[in-house]
C-alpha cells in the first residue's frame, strides 16, 4: 500500500555480480501496478500509464524516465494532479 505522505517512488538498477538486478523499490512498483492500483489510461507509445489508488483516489503515473537506458531504465511511480492527467491522458478524474 502507498502511504498518504508518499508522492514519488523511483526504482534503481543495481550491479550484482555480472548482472543487473532491480532494487526493492522497482519490485514494490511492480506489485503496486499489478495488484493494488487500477489502470485508467496509457500513452499511445505505451511507455507511461495512469493509475488510480482505490484507497484514496490519488492518481499515479507509472513511467520509465531514463529513456537512454535499455528498456527505458528502472520504473518510477509518481503522484500527479487531475489537471496533469487530463492534459497527458485525456482523462477527467
Amino acid at each position: 500500500m502507498l502511504s498518504p505522505d508518499e508522492t514519488c517512488l523511483i526504482g534503481k538498477w543495481l550491479v550484482h555480480g555480472d548482472g543487473i538486478v532491480a532494487d526493492d523499490i522497482c519490485v514494490r512498483i511492480g506489485v503496486l501496478v499489478s495488484e493494488q492500483l487500477a489502470q485508467l489510461a496509457q500513452t499511445s507509445d505505451g511507455w507511461s500509464k495512469l493509475f488510480r489508488d482505490p484507497a484514496d483516489g490519488r492518481l499515479w503515473e507509472h513511467s520509465y524516465p531514463q529513456a537512454e537506458m535499455h528498456g527505458g531504465g528502472p520504473p518510477s511511480l509518481q503522484c500527479i494532479s487531475s489537471q496533469a492527467a487530463r492534459a497527458k491522458y485525456g482523462v477527467t478524474a
